[in-house]
């Protein structure tokens, strides 16, 4: 092989170890995101429970005030 074969050979390479080292890191910075992002996706599900936990309390609530206030119309008819 020529010197200049070789010189085309170990620019190659370096162009191939370059564009495998920027791949690695863009590979670390997706990882990175993607670890941000299921932590992120975590907390919504937990925020999403408990808004759904205070959703069923207060219908729950809601539920027996309805109910009281039945019984106390109800007990305002006898009374008349």
């Amino acid at each position: 092989m020529s010197l200049e074969m070789l010189e085309k050979l170990e620019a190659k390479v370096q162009m191939a170890v370059d564009a495998i080292s920027l791949l690695q890191m863009e590979i670390e910075e997706l990882k990175e995101q993607n670890e941000s992002l299921s932590t992120e996706a975590q907390e919504l599900r937990s925020g999403r429970e408990a808004l759904e936990q205070d959703n069923a309390k207060l219908r729950d609530d809601h539920q027996a005030w309805q109910d009281r206030v039945r019984t106390l119309l109800g007990k305002m008819d006898h009374v008349e």
